[in-house]
């Protein structure tokens, strides 16, 4: 679902790049230029202000923010067809989900690029690992516009309450703050019943605000689907899913007990809601053994000089395997620009301590990729 252009990592290209001229073709002395010689010339360029041109790479760099024309672009152009998946997945099942991020800081870099699949889980790794720019992938078009929704949260709440009221429809309680702990919000906000005023104004709200502040060409069929994801987190609440529930998953720990979930923290919160107000976290519609979303998406990021920081595929991988894609989903990666710093995360179907659910897991992209092709 991630794709990029042929080549090895940015980083070590633009070390193996060297000095280059303006014609982009490496300068050459001849064999008996001595030493010295080319020493001196060095030296005159640099006083004189004119020292070999950088490469492209050596000056490319992530934007600061996408336009709304850009965002909704590169959605589109790296977007594949709907593809079908057994269930709706509006929340995460993963509730260990949070166990990995100790390790996965240790390893990873921030200010780069990071790659998910799914649902609300890949803020709670956005936020662990700080990256310049996000893009989710998923087969189903249904969670781009889950991502839609949230974006439009996002970039309209004040800080967590706000977003949490808008996002179940309940009124915002009395007495939460920027200290609240994500214990604290849920247990106010559970003391509390949904309103159908609330959820009807934060709906027209999310439509407002993608079509006519935002003016993203967004389908009707679209917005309706916007609609029903809305509707199920007002109807169903915490209990999205009957287990994990919402409020599980964001006061759940990790391995040394500390809450790192999206919603734990402000400052975690505003970094998310900064990366949204500058169509930063870009969601795209694509199969991980595809033959367009994943190269699209890596193509831009080589293109700005971007390295991938972490890649969460989820449990993705026994879908590919069953359907025989595996071995394209190893060269579209293989085909990302990577270093030994870039991590995969994946989850795999395990009994917990409470006889269900899934066991987290990291792996280095550029080792396990090491034998594929980047072509098909």
């Amino acid at each position: 679902m991630i794709g990029v252009g042929d080549g090895g990592p940015i980083v070590e290209n633009s070390r193996r790049i060297g000095l280059q001229g303006h014609s982009g073709r490496a300068w050459s002395f001849p064999h008996r230029t001595p030493v010295p010689l080319i020493a001196l010339i060095l030296a005159v360029c640099l006083i004189a202000g004119a020292a070999p041109a950088l490469t492209a790479r050596d000056t490319l760099e992530l934007p600061a923010r996408l336009t709304d024309q850009e965002f909704w672009a590169l959605i589109v152009e790296s977007s594949e067809p709907d593809g079908y998946f057994r269930s709706d997945n509006l929340t995460s099942n993963e509730l260990g989900f949070q166990a990995v991020i100790p390790d996965l800081l240790g390893r990873t870099k921030p200010g780069r690029a990071y790659l998910g699949v799914g649902p609300e889980q890949n803020f709670t790794y956005i936020t662990a690992v700080r990256p310049s720019i996000a893009i989710i992938f998923d087969i189903r078009r249904g969670n781009m516009l889950v991502q839609l929704m949230y974006k439009a949260l996002f970039e309209l709440a004040r800080d967590r309450a706000d977003f949490m009221s808008m996002l179940f429809a309940r009124p915002r309680p009395a007495g939460l703050g920027p200290e609240s702990s994500a214990a604290e919000l849920f247990a106010a906000f559970g003391s509390v019943s949904p309103n159908e005023a609330l959820y009807k104004k934060t709906l027209d709200a999310i439509r407002v605000h993608l079509t006519s502040t935002r003016h993203l060409p967004i389908a009707p069929a679209d917005i309706s689907g916007i609609e029903y994801v809305l509707s199920t987190f007002y109807y169903r609440g915490y209990g999205v899913r009957s287990w994990p529930t919402y409020a599980d998953l964001m006061t759940a720990t990790d391995t040394r007990g500390a809450n790192r979930s999206y919603l734990a923290t402000e400052s975690g919160f505003a970094f998310l809601k900064g990366l949204q107000s500058r169509n930063l976290v870009v969601p795209v519609v694509g199969d991980f053994g595809g033959p367009k979303a994943i190269r699209v998406i890596g193509r831009f990021l080589k293109g700005h000089g971007a390295i991938v920081s972490t890649f969460y595929l989820s449990n993705v991988e026994q879908y590919l395997v069953g359907d025989g894609k595996w071995q394209t989903f190893c060269g579209n990666v293989a085909s990302l620009p990577l270093d030994q710093s870039s991590t995969f995360i994946r989850s795999s179907s395990a009994a917990d301590r409470t006889g269900r659910g899934f066991v987290s897991s990291l792996g280095i992209m550029a080792e396990e990729v090491k034998g594929c092709g980047t072509g098909y």
